[in-house]
């Protein structure tokens, strides 16, 4: 079983020669991996002591990358710091519904233009 980090650990480790960063829920350390990046030092520093997992999929690492990330892995982020993901709200349901009429209403119209034609 993978030791468990709190967050407030890892915000502690945000400085280039002690930089931790979160991925997925994981917990790595990355200072010796700061000068290899390839993308620069400055990305990892920007996420250093926070959760990059948005910034590391924007990017769309390759699996070769996420390859590499395994080596620093340290454990997981305790499970009393993972967000929870709420209910879906009515409004959510509601705009999606409301997408989904628009976008059957507009191929009904086009169609039927079409038919006309």
């Amino acid at each position: 079983m993978s030791k468990e980090i709190p967050l407030a650990t890892v915000k502690t480790h945000n400085k280039p020669n002690d930089l931790w960063l979160i991925i997925d829920n994981k917990v790595y350390d990355v200072t010796k991996f700061l000068h290899e990046h390839p993308g620069g030092e400055e990305t990892l520093i920007d996420v250093a002591g926070r959760d990059g997992t948005k910034a590391f999929n924007d990017v769309g690492h390759s699996s070769e990358a996420r390859q590499i990330l395994k080596k620093y892995f340290i454990g997981n982020l305790a499970a009393a710091d993972i967000p929870k993901k709420g209910p879906v709200s009515c409004r959510q349901i509601g705009l999606a519904l409301g997408a989904a009429f628009l976008g059957i209403s507009l191929i009904y119209v086009i169609r039927r233009g079409l038919a006309r034609n």
